[in-house]
């Protein structure tokens, strides 16, 4: 008799993945506008600039520093609930900020929003996922994440181009934003198990209590691998025309998807059959190669070709990443592996641009990018030994 697999495409998956899909693409809608909104609108200087942009990860890495903690206490289900809320009302204050300090207070505190409703969605999903496909499953749903890194950035652009008043862009957010609030109300999903199910738990003030330490060290290669894109997030529309290569970059995020919704299938069942560096090490090799040649390129074709490599390497191991921070950990803690997997790889992503931004006006973009091909090649030595060696050791047992 045939052996039928667990299902994975069931109404709450395809809602929270609906769910994540939005709220990813209001965040990079944002993330590659808000960078020239602030130095055309206030006179920032690019590091300024660069900060306004990767101010909402370091909220969203706040928000998920309670997230964890929030959904051991509430359940999954509830915190999503406020996170949903909270990211509406300060997408639609975006109209109220009319000076640099409100829109970089009002960044960090939508930041916050996202990490509290991210996380509980990526925590549904890892609860509702049958443990035997769990890898596939995953890869699945962060499709919907990956979507919006296309079409966001896209949609971004166009809408910036075409209006020559800004708030537009606010206007799409805020309708977005809501449109997510109201599917909230479809999902069906149960809420977690009490608290007492999970008894390392406990009152007060304790580091186990906010941070999984078994998903630490998978997490750690995550902040490395993030800082290293982060300047390709938040500084391609300038790099692209300073190479005179707009186009291009307006295609970048849709090539870069593309190859991700073409390659995702396939290393989330690998995955699942053969585990995770047969996965890992040849994504970051990719990688490597992709921001190498996005350092160098001269002409659409080069930065569009270092667009599909960096989307085949990063992002295919974001997924891989994330689904390694939850098979080490227990089920009763899984809202803390996955806040503590996006606390430390939404930090890179924050401090990357801010950070980066200072070397811009006296090294130049290819320059930081250039330099970013060693980040990668070091966070491969690094994974080694934070969880490669030990997957040898243990397929070596077998």
């Amino acid at each position: 008799m045939e052996e039928t697999k667990p299902k994975l495409w069931t109404k709450d998956f395809l809602i929270i993945s609906l769910i994540n899909f939005t709220i990813t693409l209001i965040f990079f809608l944002l993330m590659v506008t808000i960078a020239g909104y602030a130095v055309d609108k206030f006179n920032a200087s690019t590091s300024t600039a660069g900060l306004v942009s990767s101010i909402f990860i370091i909220g969203t890495l706040l928000g998920r520093l309670g997230g964890g903690r929030m959904i051991g206490d509430w359940g999954s289900k509830k915190t999503l609930f406020y996170g949903l809320l909270f990211f509406a009302v300060t997408t639609m204050l975006y109209f109220a900020a009319v000076n640099l300090p409100l829109l970089m207070i009002n960044r960090l505190f939508q930041g916050v929003a996202l990490g509290l409703a991210s996380t509980a969605t990526g925590t549904i999903i890892a609860q509702i996922l049958p443990p035997t496909r769990r890898g596939e499953g995953i890869g699945y749903y962060s499709l919907s994440a990956i979507l919006a890194t296309a079409i966001g950035p896209f949609v971004g652009i166009l809408l910036t181009q075409t209006f020559s008043d800004f708030r537009m862009v606010f206007v799409v957010d805020s309708v977005l934003a809501v449109i997510c609030f109201m599917l909230y109300f479809i999902v069906t999903v149960p809420d977690a198990p009490k608290k007492t199910k999970d008894k390392s738990i406990k009152a007060g003030f304790k580091l186990s209590n906010f941070i999984e330490m078994r998903a630490v060290p998978i997490s750690l290669v995550a902040l490395m691998i993030g800082f290293a894109y982060s300047g390709v997030m938040s500084f391609m529309t300038f790099y692209a025309k300073e190479l005179d290569l707009v186009t291009a970059g307006s295609y970048f995020f849709i090539v870069y998807a593309i190859v991700i919704l073409l390659t995702r299938p396939f290393t989330g069942k690998l995955l699942d059959a053969r585990g995770a560096n047969i996965v890992v090490y040849p994504c970051l090799v990719i990688f490597t190669v992709g921001m190498y040649a996005f350092s160098s390129a001269t002409n659409s074709i080069v930065f569009l070709v270092a667009a599909a490599c960096i989307g085949i390497g990063y992002g295919n191991f974001n997924s891989v990443a994330q689904a390694i921070a939850i098979k080490v950990t227990p089920n009763e803690r899984l809202g803390l592996a996955t806040s503590t997997y996006f606390i430390l790889y939404d930090f890179g992503l924050g401090v990357g641009p801010f950070f980066l931004g200072f070397f811009v006006p006296s090294r130049g973009y290819s320059a930081i990018f250039f330099s970013m091909v060693f980040v990668i090649l070091l966070s491969i030595v690094l994974y080694y030994y934070m969880y490669g060696k030990q997957e040898n050791s243990k397929q070596a047992t077998i």
